[in-house]
């Protein structure tokens, strides 16, 4: 049984409207799921086996507030293969169950002094530094996708205003995509500033270009784990970026459920 199938099969009475991929720090969103069905990737043909602590390889399907709403706690990045259409499938599926949004989550690390760990950042736009694309090998004239606004402004204004609501600090920025495994190191970070970035990660980029193909609306956040190579004396690492997302784990997972009852 192929993976729309399944999900069909198991949650039958939901047609969601919003996708959402979790990243590290936002996994607390779930707990905004009362009664979701939830079905692990290794039941869902297609899906990816993350490689990754602190992705659970789980999708989950019910309603935050009023919203019905399918969660793909875990993504496929593209350090893990060097693939980076890990996600292709998946997302086709969100629009074939009936999503019309793309909410995306990940953790990052800051290169700006006055945007510290524990932050939230609204990705305005992104940089693609591998330019490496996950619509390389399609053949149709829609593979030229255009990405302009690939944030969607509306969605962008509804959340700086719900933010603002409740008095929380949502900066706003450009995300710079480096495909790791490893970290940037202190000239990259550097490099990243003067292309005018305002946060760097491993992730989030190819899923947008993915969504964008697919005709998803798109809205992202990144939860800051850190300071960029040579902005402070921390020592980076992937048990270090945990750390920080579990500690914001709540607020930034609460703040992400009001944004998407808002959402259209």
């Amino acid at each position: 049984m192929n993976a729309l199938s399944t999900i069909q099969q198991r949650a039958p009475h939901l047609t969601p409207r919003i996708a959402v991929v979790l990243g590290s720090g936002w996994g607390g969103l779930t707990d905004h799921m009362p009664a979701a069905v939830q079905i692990p990737y290794t039941e869902l043909d297609g899906f990816p086996q993350p490689t990754v602590a602190g992705h659970s390889a789980t999708l989950w399907l019910g309603h935050i507030g009023a919203q019905p709403v399918a969660v793909m706690s875990g993504r496929k990045h593209g350090y893990e293969t060097g693939a980076v259409d890990g996600m292709a499938l998946p997302l086709k599926v969100m629009q074939q169950l009936g999503c019309h949004t793309l909410v995306q989550t990940n953790a990052a690390g800051s290169v700006r002094p006055d945007m510290p760990p524990q932050s939230l950042m609204l990705i305005s736009d992104h940089l693609n530094l591998p330019q490496r694309s996950p619509l390389v090998g399609l053949t149709d004239s829609e593979r030229f996708v255009n990405m302009v606004d690939a944030y969607d402004p509306a969605l962008k204004s509804l959340a700086a205003q719900t933010a603002l609501a409740q008095s929380a600090i949502l900066f706003e920025g450009v995300y710079a995509w480096f495909l790791g495994p490893q970290f940037e190191t202190p000239a990259e970070i550097r490099m990243a500033q003067r292309l005018g970035a305002d946060a760097v990660g491993m992730s989030t980029v190819p899923e947008t270009i993915l969504a964008r193909h697919l005709g998803l609306r798109v809205l992202a956040l990144s939860f800051i784990t850190n300071f960029g190579a040579g902005m402070s004396a921390e020592n980076l690492s992937h048990a270090h970026t945990l750390q920080q997302a579990q500690e914001g784990n709540a607020k930034a997972s609460a703040l992400l459920a009001d944004i998407i009852t808002q959402l259209p």
